[in-house]
């Protein structure tokens, strides 16, 4: 079932910071992954907020594995994440 999983750092995280784990994950051949079908990056209030829609729980927890040791190196702690069991995607 696809999942609905959104992110809140829970530190300062600033736009430099994500472009440089989106950078590295890019090098590594590992961006964007399998079973990641949206990821959308956006500012609240000054803080970096990530919304991503993933096939399955599965698919988005084995990227989580190879995502959280870059952003321990680029000193991002994405605190815990929501998620949410999709019912419906309209796109248009």
């Amino acid at each position: 079932m696809s999942v609905l999983v959104r992110f809140t750092t829970t530190s300062a995280a600033t736009t430099d910071q994500y472009d440089d784990t989106i950078r590295r994950l890019e090098q590594a051949g590992d961006f964007p992954p399998d079973g990641m079908k949206y990821h959308v990056c956006f500012l609240v209030d000054g803080n970096i907020r990530v919304s991503e829609i993933w096939d399955s729980r599965e698919q988005l927890e084995a990227f989580g594995q190879r995502l959280m040791p870059i952003l321990a190196e680029v000193g991002v702690d994405p605190g815990e994440p929501e998620i949410l069991e999709i019912h419906n995607i309209i796109k248009g």
